[in-house]
């Protein structure tokens, strides 16, 4: 069989019996599947030897490249000695040692690791764990949940109910639990000559109003710091967080950090609280934590939270939240092997010089491209926005799919780019060079020329 034989012959096989997250499945009688045979740093290679460059780190989750010698090393030693074992009245070296590792790095006073398998099951522990520890203090009204417009926190049930994206909630909205929502800082709707602090700043005021009004009936806030990722890349100044947490603690409400997509260096520091000085009440996080390799998420909370919790048995508070996987060794192993990379290789501090190089290079090619309305980057990831007119800001209709266009012109140049409506982002593996950065940027000129044709 030829490699371009395999390339079919796989595709056809995986459309016989296979259902694809969020994909229209009928979009695949036109749009070829991309069968991967291997990767190998930030490339992606298919059965007839095309490769494509990783721009997005396959859904956010690929920190320091695909087969990467350090993570493969720590997983193979830790398969010849436990692969799993029941995380109730059990325990392991792994999950131990990197919950220390873990209570080390974030945010001081964050003391408590509770596990589970993937980013939606983290907020689900988080939001269950706000109020549970609500109705264990004797305040069982504080049940409901503040969020911001356009966020977005997972897809089952609960971190649906939390988000705010139209496109994966609507349908199920009978499904969901009642929550408030309050308008994003979200700093691209800014009035002219504002600036993002200013933007973020004003825009608290819907947020210090509603806490005033529901805090007796609210267990938490829950937002997405710095970034609003599925919601188009949308961005604000590290200002609001400061004024959430005052107030958060003022009004007596939980603060919920969900950092799944920008924890673990994309902000621009390890975690995106930092750079506000605050410390979550409860913070999420999967994705990066095991470099991209195996399912793995965790709540970080305090002991004030865990103590709550901490009773006789015939009392019937603990947390009864369990998952089959909880704490996999094999998911420990790789995300210590991951945080061993970012202490040996000062990490953060190389990702500045990478995210200046990222955004010079966007600049250099759409920096004045008459359909491009903004340029906006947070730490390691750099999003653009393209519209029918730059001046008025005026959008494309989301059934012309013009993101599609973008999207089969990258694969045919070699890079793996994902446009979330309008909007062409980089999220890329943290081993991609300055020349492969700049080969993006050209390739997303070429894409938005295309597109907005």
């Amino acid at each position: 069989m030829t490699r371009n034989a395999a390339n079919k012959a796989l595709a056809d096989r995986d459309l016989a019996v296979v259902w694809h997250p969020c994909t229209q499945m009928k979009d695949h009688e036109q749009l070829p599947m991309v069968p991967i045979a291997r990767g190998e740093g930030v490339w992606l290679q298919d059965f007839d030897g095309n490769r494509y460059l990783d721009a997005v780190s396959s859904w956010w989750v690929n920190l320091f490249g695909h087969a990467n010698p350090r993570i493969n090393a720590a997983i193979r030693t830790q398969l010849d000695s436990l692969e799993h074992v029941i995380l109730a009245g059990f325990t392991h070296e792994p999950v131990v040692q990197l919950s220390e590792r873990l209570v080390r790095l974030a945010p001081a006073g964050l003391t408590r690791c509770f596990y589970a398998d993937n980013g939606s099951s983290a907020v689900e522990v988080a939001v269950k764990m706000s109020f549970h520890f609500w109705l264990n203090r004797g305040q069982p009204a504080k049940r409901r949940f503040i969020t911001l417009a356009n966020s977005y926190h997972g897809e089952t049930l609960g971190a649906l109910a939390v988000g705010d994206v139209g496109l994966y909630k609507q349908v199920y909205q009978p499904l969901l639990m009642d929550v408030i929502t309050v308008p994003s800082p979200d700093c691209y709707h800014r009035e002219a000559g504002e600036s993002w602090e200013q933007h973020s700043r004003r825009m608290f005021e819907a947020m210090e109003h509603t806490l005033a009004e529901h805090a007796h009936e609210v267990a938490a806030v829950i937002i997405e710091p710095l970034v609003q990722c599925a919601g188009n890349m949308r961005m604000y100044h590290p200002a609001y967080l400061a004024l959430l947490r005052e107030a958060c603690d003022r009004h007596g409400v939980h603060l919920i950090a969900d950092e799944i997509a920008v924890g673990f260096g994309r902000s621009g520091t390890m975690f995106a609280c930092e750079q506000a000085g605050i410390r979550p009440d409860f913070m999420c996080l999967s994705k990066g934590l095991t470099g991209g390799y195996l399912p793995l998420s965790v709540v970080l909370t305090t002991d004030e939270v865990y103590s709550a919790f901490y009773d006789d048995y015939a009392r019937l508070s603990a947390f009864l939240h369990s998952h089959s996987y909880t704490g996999n060794p094999l998911a420990c192993a790789a995300a210590l092997a991951t945080l061993d990379i970012f202490a040996s290789d000062d990490v953060i501090t190389a990702n500045r010089s990478l995210a200046a190089t990222m955004r010079e290079a966007v600049e250099a090619q759409l920096g004045d491209h008459p359909n491009v309305a903004e340029i906006r980057q947070t730490g390691m990831i750099l999003a653009v926005e393209w519209v029918k007119d730059r001046r008025t800001r005026e959008c494309f209709d989301w059934r012309e799919r013009r993101g599609l266009r973008l999207y089969q012109h990258a694969l045919s140049r070699g890079a793996l780019l994902r446009p979330i409506g309008n909007v062409v982002y980089f999220m890329p593996p943290y081993v991609i060079t300055p020349g492969q950065l700049g080969f993006l940027a050209e390739v997303a000129r070429e894409g938005i020329d295309l597109a907005c044709a």
